[in-house]
């Protein structure tokens, strides 16, 4: 068997997992890791394999999962699929995902390559079961409640405000779909918590929810990266009212995004030319082996 081969672009907590998942699957073989640094202070776990500083300097890659900060992937998919190079991230700035698919649709029939985005647990394999639960119910209310837990995306957020040594921000359900952000900052010496406070309450990431800020001496010290989500579904199916749908997930956050990471990746060896979000796959193409392998083992 031909195995893919796939590049990890950013060594932060997805990359770690990345890397993991990618070992642990059967039909893919690492060609490489892409860090700022290159391989100054190559991590030991990382000693048999290529840590480069830029990904034309990698050989024969098919795919590369983009596992850098939601701002800065489209830049990296525009430029990576320039090179012949398949992407897949987990962009997650909800309102702006068709504007990204449009824009790197483009690029991607110009190379004849395939980008897919957004592609995490949320947005990502959550928006899968939301149209799933929609289908089923197509008249309703759907609810989705993230946490208690670390939100990735936005303790990367506030990490990138002026005077933010490290973050923490983690996400309370408060019920029907509302949700309370429980910021924690480790800040450098001079920084003031207002203005900062200010800075991340103004930022997209945060203006739409009740948002508190509060100092810390170290982030590491209130630090978990457990996270979850319950996604609640009430409707009509044809005429008949009161059909009700839940579905629960408790999950270790960037070990989950990096799974799905892997699993789009694959995908992306089977779809034709274009930039794709995770419904418009089919969820078969997202396992190992052929769909007449996995088919056959339905019951």
């Amino acid at each position: 068997m031909t195995k893919i081969r796939a590049a990890v672009v950013g060594y932060g907590n997805i990359g770690r997992f990345a890397v993991e998942a990618l070992e642990a699957a059967p039909d893919f073989e690492i060609a490489g890791i892409v860090r700022r640094q290159g391989d100054q202070d190559k991590p030991i776990e990382l000693a048999s394999y290529a840590v480069v500083d830029d990904i034309t300097k990698l050989s024969n890659v098919d795919v590369a999962l983009l596992a850098a900060p939601t701002r800065s992937c489209p830049e990296y998919a525009e430029q990576i699929v320039a090179l012949g190079i398949n992407t897949v991230d987990s962009f997650d700035i909800h309102t702006d995902i068709l504007d990204y698919r449009n824009r790197q649709m483009e690029n991607c029939k110009k190379a004849g390559k395939v980008s897919v985005i957004a592609a995490g647990w949320d947005p990502g394999s959550d928006s899968i079961v939301r149209i799933l639960m929609q289908s089923l119910a197509p008249k309703g209310l759907t609810y989705t409640n993230f946490g208690p837990g670390m939100s990735m995306g936005h303790s990367v957020c506030v990490r990138g405000k002026a005077g933010v040594k490290d973050a923490l921000s983690v996400t309370i359900p408060l019920g029907e779909g509302i949700h309370r952000r429980m910021v924690y900052v480790e800040l450098e010496e001079g920084t003031s918590l207002d203005q900062v406070t200010h800075e991340i309450k103004s930022d997209p990431y945060f203006a739409h929810d009740e948002t508190h800020v509060f100092a810390v001496q170290s982030v590491d010290e209130v630090k978990d990266m457990g996270h979850g989500v319950h996604l609640v579904r009430k409707g009509v199916s044809g005429k008949t009212q009161n059909q009700h749908f839940e579905f629960n997930m408790s999950i270790n956050n960037p070990a989950l995004t990096a799974q799905v990471l892997v699993n789009v990746a694959r995908a992306s060896m089977r779809l034709a030319p274009g930039c794709y979000t995770m419904p418009e796959i089919p969820v078969i193409d997202m396992l190992p082996g052929t769909r007449e392998e996995i088919v056959a083992t339905l019951v």
